[in-house]
């Protein structure tokens, strides 16, 4: 196990850090970005050239832009994890300290508490389409309820089609009650996650780090993961507004977070999330059924695999240990979709970073 500790503490021109970051140079043209985090890179230590064991620098063709794939090239790389990372991305001692403390909390005092069979769910109509039957957040969450409840945990959904969702309040009020997981499956940035009413792409329904202050779930922590473009991009800074040639892209993407929605969660003290899973870049996902299997494409690619995939590792291979949950999630999606054979499926596991302790116990150690 191998646990970074430390985030962005400064620099406007220049980013500063107290743990370096690996941007990858995957440009999906998509226009919205062509370089984004990855924490991947320090857990993909080696490969495999001719059958031997070789260090993977994720620059395989030596110009010193990593992780690279353009129309004018890519870098070879392996991508399977070699380690379980995880990182604190804190920003200061107190935060460092805090997470000591929470992370302490939660393996000596939950295993055995009522709390943690529960699980809340939170999503909506991701992609509505009138000709896409599939509500793709509601979808996804109800896959994670049924792998869960092989091993006794019980889910509260929150929906947007049965108005279980209508604001932040429900899922504050949720998350309040103790849950041991806590599944978001929608849409984000690095300051919000929302979804949208069935077929009603003009309304947004979600949660923002401003509501964050109101959780009251202490010493019931859950491991979150949360399916949304950016909700972990931790390189955010409220100094991003001192780029003002930038200004209006970075106000429009929410740059400016004083922190992301996926470490904000969790580094907060006696509340919130012990640690959360989601992505550092633009998110994807399947709609319809395009392969005419039955079988809903949401759930059989991207972004909505990856995050049922965590939950069947936990539920059916029994996999408690965090890092090895998410880490054996990624080594059983690179196999299924070999990333060098699509630029898409490599973007989805270089970005979905684990922001917690990857030796954490999850439902804590018995005492």
């Amino acid at each position: 196990y191998v646990m970074l500790v430390g985030g962005r503490h400064g620099g406007i021109g220049t980013e500063k850090w107290w743990c370096p970051v690996r941007y990858t140079h995957l440009d999906d043209g998509s226009h919205w970005e062509a370089s984004y985090i990855s924490d991947l890179y320090y857990a993909d230590i080696y490969k495999y050239d001719n059958g031997n064991a070789t260090f993977d620098d994720w620059d395989s063709n030596g110009n010193g832009i990593f992780a690279e794939w353009k129309m004018t090239g890519r870098d070879k790389m392996d991508f399977y994890p070699d380690v379980y990372i995880g990182r604190l991305a804190c920003r200061n001692s107190y935060e460092a300290q805090k997470m000591v403390e929470k992370i302490i909390t939660y393996e000596t005092t939950t295993y055995g508490q009522d709390w943690f069979k529960k699980m809340v769910g939170i999503g909506g109509d991701t992609f509505p389409d009138q000709s896409d039957p599939y509500y793709d957040g509601e979808l996804s969450i109800l896959e994670s309820k049924d792998y869960m409840e092989e091993v006794g945990i019980e889910t509260t959904t929150l929906f947007t089609s049965d108005n279980t969702l209508t604001g932040p309040d429900d899922i504050i009020n949720a998350v309040s009650q103790g849950c041991g997981f806590l599944n978001f499956e929608g849409h984000g940035n690095p300051m919000s996650w929302a979804n949208h009413p069935p077929y009603d792409g003009d309304t947004w329904i979600g949660i923002d780090v401003m509501d964050f202050h109101k959780f009251s779930n202490t010493g019931m922590y859950p491991v979150c993961m949360i399916g949304g473009c950016h909700n972990s991009q931790f390189n955010v800074s409220i100094l991003n507004l001192l780029k003002f040639g930038e200004i209006k892209d970075i106000y429009y993407k929410s740059e400016w977070s004083p922190e992301s929605f996926g470490w904000w969660i969790v580094r907060m003290a006696d509340k919130g999330a012990i640690a959360s899973i989601g992505n550092t870049g633009l998110g994807y996902g399947a709609i319809g059924d395009n392969n005419d299997d039955g079988i809903p494409d949401t759930l059989q690619f991207y972004g909505g695999f990856i995050d049922g995939e965590f939950f069947r590792v936990y539920a059916e291979e029994g996999k408690d240990i965090l890092g090895e949950t998410y880490g054996t999630t990624l080594t059983n999606y690179i196999m299924k979709f070999p990333p060098m054979e699509d630029q898409i499926d490599a973007k989805t596991v270089e970005e979905w970073v684990l922001l917690g302790d990857p030796s954490l116990k999850i439902g804590g150690y018995p005492s």
